[in-house]
């Protein structure tokens, strides 16, 4: 395919000059008339200095970051654009492509690589963090763009956020957020890292200006008066992924398309691909004009969405806030079911930057004059003032009122809502922190002092003095234990031909990766497993599922199947009512292999006590199906985890990442190795949609891509067995 913006279309050794004016070319022929925030943050790019963009969501920082790239490319530099979640990272790779051409472009995310050298990256934020680590100043990364820096307060992720302004002093930096704050920490930060100035570029002009109403109708009778109000497409934000399927379903009663418009969307889908179990259901919503967009979604069926969604083919998306996080769904309205949120610890009125971030997406530069945000009052008042308006009808003096949920629940009002759109973002606080992984890459480096330069990195990091403190004992723990785990070992002075003074051991896979905290208990137990033992591979399977986090819809699911089997056996044996509700209770998912693994864990935390809170979460999922020789399908349906695909999916990767990564080759059976290669083969052909992408924007004319052109998963498993 031909890239608008190729460097083959300039002289050789193009200067800073002529590179600027191919791009602003560019603008000319595409007809984009760049805003005066845009201009000076290009210009500030061009002359060699970092810059921090703090403009509102919409108000074209894309359009910055392509200009960065194009003067990386054209320079012959590596440029690397990081996001926070895999599926905008997979949005934004296609987007590349389009731009620079497949050829110049490739993604890096913990689930998949494509195109792994080219020298325009885009990347997790823990994919750049982790080469920071590794290579430090050496690293070839010569130009960062830094999307949804706000995440640099994440309390469990915003390490990765931090850790490029403590280790790329080569590099320029672009930081992009809409609701950053005070940033002049980050200005003097980025200018002492890397001698260049760094310039804050900061507007709060809206392309599109919103309009916010706060509704007391009914959610499904105000999305149809949206629809007719010409709203539309209209985002449902909802905090739950069962929340969003079942408004999708309770949407299925409202026509929101006429004839034609049903019709142009059966042609889009055609050639469609729904073959996993929820796909036929998903196939009915999309064909009522209605969509859903969630992590619990496989990719190829979220990037569905989100083409119907951009040739204004749906009326409605049925999605979470990932809305939030940059997620391309060009919509008109984004329409909140609710202001309170569960956030991992409480459910707590959304904070001011999601709301910010959330609303930011409606109304589409070029196509929307306005934005619209609507915020639903609470369910319960909805139907209260509903009931109050039928009792009045009726000259009735009083009813019942609904009451508010007794959980998962924080009263909002009005007032609420008019102080999120007023009140200023939170400020960003640094949360940087230090794990196993963290001390391989630092201590892995060959070129220098591993030693010196993780001290270097805690003694450079955004934390005040005391946690510094904190931090370097943590890290001398973590040390310990990774060498007496005889991961890393101390090279005698004797033996030092150069400056590093750790080095990983040879042994290890070359890829051997610790992204787990429990995986140093990982390596420690399995050597106390029986190899010789029929059922030796499967109880590796579940020392791994162990140290991973549950994926508890599936575990639910798991629970739920348990009950009705036992519920419906001791039906038959004639057991009284209240007895077999009291055995139900007691119904817990299948822990194989439990108390082996208790009992070495709390022997292993005995002997690393910087483990903390940490704790082993035995299960029994990747097993099952290696154990039963079950598709990705039979699965599903077994546990009718339709919902829920990608939840699955995410798992089996995880298991087959950890036994790829980092299992040694010497515990690996010969039944160890064709787990392996089920799992690999599940994860494979679920879903290709990424590798699909990619190779059709590389070979137009290719009517199928191999990935398309692979056998048939269930084909393939039983080929398996």
């Amino acid at each position: 395919m031909s890239a608008p913006l190729n460097p083959k279309n300039l002289p050789e050794n193009p200067s800073s000059d002529d590179i600027l004016n191919a791009f602003l070319d560019y603008l000319t022929h595409t007809g984009t008339e760049p805003y005066d925030h845009q201009e000076e943050a290009i210009l500030e790019l061009f002359a060699g200095n970092n810059v921090i963009l703090n403009t509102p969501t919409g108000s074209g920082k894309s359009l910055v970051a392509q200009a960065m790239q194009f003067k990386s490319l054209c320079q012959g530099r590596r440029s690397f654009y990081t996001v926070p979640i895999k599926a905008l990272a997979n949005e934004k790779f296609l987007s590349l492509c389009h731009v620079f051409g497949p050829e110049n472009v490739g993604m890096i995310t913990g689930d998949a690589t494509v195109n792994h050298d080219a020298p325009v990256i885009c990347c997790t934020a823990e994919i750049l963090a982790n080469m920071a680590l590794r290579d430090g100043a050496a690293a070839t990364v010569d130009d960062v763009i830094m999307d949804e820096f706000h995440y640099y307060s994440d309390h469990s992720r915003g390490a990765a956020w931090q850790i490029p302004l403590l280790t790329l002093p080569r590099a320029r930096f672009l930081l992009m957020s809409a609701t950053l704050g005070d940033s002049s920490f980050f200005s003097k930060q980025l200018t002492d890292l890397t001698g260049a100035p760094t310039t804050l570029v900061q507007s709060d002009q809206r392309p599109v200006p919103l309009e916010f109403e706060y509704s007391t109708t009914q959610l499904q009778e105000k999305v149809a008066e949206l629809n007719e109000q010409g709203r539309a497409p209209v985002y449902l934000v909802h905090f739950t992924q069962n929340a969003c399927a079942d408004t999708a379903r309770d949407l299925l009663s409202t026509n929101f398309c006429t004839k034609e418009e049903k019709q142009a969307i059966a042609r889009a889908l055609d050639d469609a691909d729904f073959r996993s179990p929820y796909g036929r259901e998903l196939a009915k919503i999309l064909r009522h004009g209605v969509g859903i967009h969630h992590a619990g979604l496989l990719p190829k069926y979220r990037l569905l969405v989100e083409k119907l969604t951009a040739r204004g083919l749906l009326k409605v998306v049925c999605g979470t806030d990932t809305l939030g996080v940059g997620v391309n769904v060009p919509i008109r309205t984004v329409m909140l079911t609710g202001l309170c949120k569960y956030d991992g610890r409480g459910t707590k009125i959304l904070a001011v930057r999601d709301f910010r971030q959330i609303v930011g997406r409606a109304g589409r530069r070029g196509f929307d004059s306005t934005g619209y945000v609507v915020a639903q009052a609470p369910e319960h008042i909805i139907e209260n003032l509903r009931l109050a308006a039928k009792a009045a009808a009726n000259k009735k003096k009083s009813f019942e009122k609904r009451k508010p949920p007794e959980k998962g629940y924080v009263h909002w009002d009005e007032q609420t809502y008019a102080k999120l759109q007023t009140a200023p973002p939170e400020p960003l606080v640094s949360s940087f922190s230090v794990h196993h992984h963290t001390l391989l890459n630092v201590l892995s480096r060959t070129h220098e002092d591993g030693c010196a330069a993780l001290k270097k990195i805690i003694d450079d990091s955004h934390e005040p003095p005391s946690k510094k403190k904190v931090l370097k004992k943590h890290a001398f723990k973590l040390f310990r234990g990774l060498v007496g785990a005889k991961i890393l070992h101390i090279i005698p002075p004797a033996q030092r031909t150069g400056p590093r003074k750790v080095a990983v051991d040879v042994s290890l896979p070359e890829d051997f990766s610790i992204n787990h905290a429990l995986s140093l208990y990982l390596l420690d137990a399995i050597p106390q497993l029986d190899m010789a033992a029929d059922d030796y591979a499967l109880n590796v399977i579940t020392l791994i599922e162990s140290i991973l986090e549950n994926p508890d819809m599936v575990l639910r699911k798991q629970v739920d199947l348990l009950k009705s089997q036992l519920m419906a056996r001791l039906k038959d044996e004639g057991m009284e009512y209240d007895d077999r509700i009291a055995m139900l209770d007691e119904v817990e998912w299948p822990k194989p292999g439990a108390e082996f693994i208790y009992q070495t864990f709390n022997a292993f935390k005995l002997r690393h006590p910087y483990l903390g809170s940490e704790n082993v979460k035995p299960k029994c999922v990747a097993r099952e199906m290696i154990e039963n020789y079950q598709s990705f399908e039979d699965y599903i349906k077994t546990y009718k985890l339709e919902r829920a695909e990608a939840v699955l999916l995410r798992h089996l990767s995880e298991v087959y990442k950890v036994l790829s990564q980092t299992v040694p080759d010497t515990f690996k059976t010969e039944h160890l190795h064709e787990a392996e290669s089920f799992l690999e083969l599940i994860v494979r052909h679920t879903d290709s949609s990424l590798l699909d992408e990619w190779q059709a924007m590389k070979n137009p004319e290719a009517s199928v891509s191999p990935a398309a052109a692979a056998a048939d998963p269930n084909a393939a498993i039983a080929e398996f067995k």
